[in-house]
């Protein structure tokens, strides 16, 4: 491989590529750099994401640029906003030691105003989206006429995104002597109508094959249910403890609705989509390089441009409907020669697809189970160790050392460790305590799960009948929680159990509605259940209300909320001559309307 003194570049481009740590080319840099700066041909480029395909285009454009000239030279399209401010720092990052050279960004969701004012200080490359660059043109601030270089990055995602009409105006602009160089992970027959009608005999580079994933990337595929998605989603990320990743969704509400979720359970996560003004998609972003955040819950759309190092795991929380998009999620991970890894959360049904992503990408996927609550409870246990072991401990806490050792005096060495351990351990081993396996293999064993989880139920109702018979006194009470959070008898005696941080107790009935249930305990724990249950418990997303009811007459007002509850149906019946609320009167008015 050539290095990039050996292709030809400026020295104060050389410096600033030593800086950055640039030692050789990428192999789409090898073949397109050399070429544009030679030729005056017109260029495809397919290549893989994170291949380097931003300086491939930028670091000829700058050598060729003319720094006396006023006019804009160079205008590069892209599909996102997201994409635009990566390109953008890219170049500045190229130009550093390079005197007289502007570049300006312009997108949607800024002020245009202040994009007006920049261009007419005058630039030399414009990097910008279709809709934005196309309003600027027709308003006349944006002159693309004599330009040299019309860069189109990531082509195919414009005309997925709906920009052909956009491209066709700005196209139809330009002159058409200039170098057309077109940049692109996949190619699909989208990309050979913009090569017949905008570009003159293009030269084609091709990098590997066609929509083939790359090579670093390891493809990993679990089967659950679909209710079970976000749980096994969790367990994947705690068996994980070291994972930086981006989770994919395919749309903005579920892409909030993760990220609410990951937030509510404690995980460090923030959504990325197109409902965020252009300030708050910068503040997430910040926060994700800098690794404050864990998880970044990002729609594809958004997600273009998305430029982060060592990202160890690409989530797909649901598989996208256009199998090409699948390469550009996979692609944010495994890049510079780092491994990564790609998983993917499928129900039963969507499992064909595997077949046809293995077929598109070139690889073969490996089916992964999904960790029981034991095997997380296990690797969290031991990284809580590790942790332990290798921290260094500051010196400044000697002071306090000699009262914390008089304290523990009692205590021997083990024992001490068995009380730090469950004392940091326990939130991990109550929540996953009474965990349910959330695979799903084939049709028969789901129809086994669901037999043996029908056999649970029935002998908790059964234990329920002869508790009816025994002489303890029972206490009722309302929970909102039903069947619509997944709540059953099994799980509803787990959470009583964890309330009271005691096995073995008498519970009564278990009602469970749609949207709220009762259940009934022995009386005497009355007092301790709902101390319990004061200490912000949080289950599906639901902070737990749970309130002792008067009667077992009495039902919950489905209207209203907190402890607000009317009297039994037989309550409200007419009285007297009173008639009732539907007459036959009042219907046979409404036959005759």
């Amino acid at each position: 491989m050539s290095t990039f003194e050996e292709i030809g570049l400026r020295s104060n481009i050389l410096k600033a590529l030593a800086e950055l740590g640039f030692e050789k080319p990428t192999t789409v840099q090898e073949q397109a750099i050399p070429y544009v700066i030679e030729s005056e041909r017109d260029l495809i480029a397919l290549a893989q994401t994170g291949t380097g395909k931003t300086a491939a285009f930028s670091l000829p454009i700058i050598h060729k640029l003319d720094t006396n000239a006023k006019n804009i030279q160079a205008l590069i399209l892209c599909p996102t906003r997201e994409l635009c401010i990566q390109i953008t720092k890219d170049i500045e990052t190229y130009i550093k030691y390079e005197k007289g050279i502007n570049i300006v960004s312009v997108y949607g969701g800024a002020s245009i105003e202040t994009q007006i004012r920049q261009l007419r200080k005058g630039c030399h490359i414009v990097v910008g989206t279709p809709g934005r660059v196309r309003d600027l043109i027709n308003r006349r601030k944006l002159d693309v006429s004599g330009i040299n270089f019309l860069v189109l990055d990531e082509a195919d995602e414009m005309l997925t995104m709906g920009f052909k009409e956009e491209l066709d105006a700005i196209l139809e602009t330009v002159p058409v002597e200039k170098q057309g160089l077109l940049f692109s992970a996949t190619m699909p027959k989208e990309i050979d109508a913009i090569a017949n009608n905008y570009m003159r005999d293009p030269y084609k580079i091709e990098i590997g094959t066609r929509n083939v994933a790359n090579a670093d990337v390891k493809h990993v595929y679990c089967v659950t249910r679909s209710s079970d998605r976000y749980r096994a989603l969790k367990r994947i990320v705690d068996i994980s403890p070291g994972m930086y990743g981006i989770v994919f969704c395919r749309t903005r509400a579920e892409t909030k609705e993760v990220a609410d979720k990951l937030m509510a359970d404690g995980y460090q996560a923030d959504a990325l989509h197109g409902d965020l003004s252009q300030p708050q998609r910068d503040y997430v972003m910040g926060r994700f390089r800098k690794k404050n955040i864990q998880l970044l819950v990002a729609t594809d759309v958004a997600a273009r441009g998305i430029d982060v190092n060592d990202l160890t795991h690409v989530l797909h929380f649901k598989i996208p409907d256009q199998l090409e998009y699948y390469i550009h999620r996979s692609g944010r991970t495994g890049r510079a020669g780092k491994k990564g890894t790609s998983i993917a959360l499928l129900t039963g049904r969507e499992t064909y697809k595997i077949r046809s992503l293995e077929k598109t990408i070139g690889h073969t996927f490996e089916r992964r189970l999904i960790p029981t609550g034991e095997q997380v409870c296990e690797k969290q246990l031991f990284e809580l160790i590790n942790k332990i072991a290798t921290y260094n401990v500051d010196n400044s806490i000697d002071k306090y050392m000699q009262t914390v050792y008089e304290q523990l005096s009692g205590f021997s060495k083990e024992e001490i460790l068995q009380k730090f351990v469950s004392l940091e351990f326990d939130r991990v081993l109550s929540y996953y305590k009474n965990a349910s396996d959330l695979n799903v293999t084939n049709k028969r064993d789901e129809r086994k799960r669901r037999e043996k989880d029908s056999q649970r139920d029935n002998n908790v109702r059964r234990k329920d009948r002869r508790n009816e018979n025994t002489n303890v006194h029972f206490t009722r009470f309302y929970i909102n929680l039903g069947s619509k959070h997944k709540l059953t008898a099994p799980r509803m005696i787990g959470l009583i159990n964890d309330s009271l941080n005691f096995r073995g107790i008498e519970i009564g009935k278990i009602e469970i509605l749609k949207g709220f249930s009762f259940f009934e305990i022995d009386s005497s724990y009355e007092s301790k259940l709902l101390d319990g249950f004061q200490k912000g418990v949080q289950v599906a997303g639901v902070n737990l209300v749970v309130e002792k009811t008067q009667s077992k007459s009495e039902s919950y007002n489905r209207n209203g909320g907190g402890a607000r509850f009317k009297k039994s149906r037989k309550d409200f019946r007419p009285k007297g001559n009173s008639k009732p609320r539907f007459s036959k009167t009042r219907k046979s008015k409404k036959k005759r309307r």
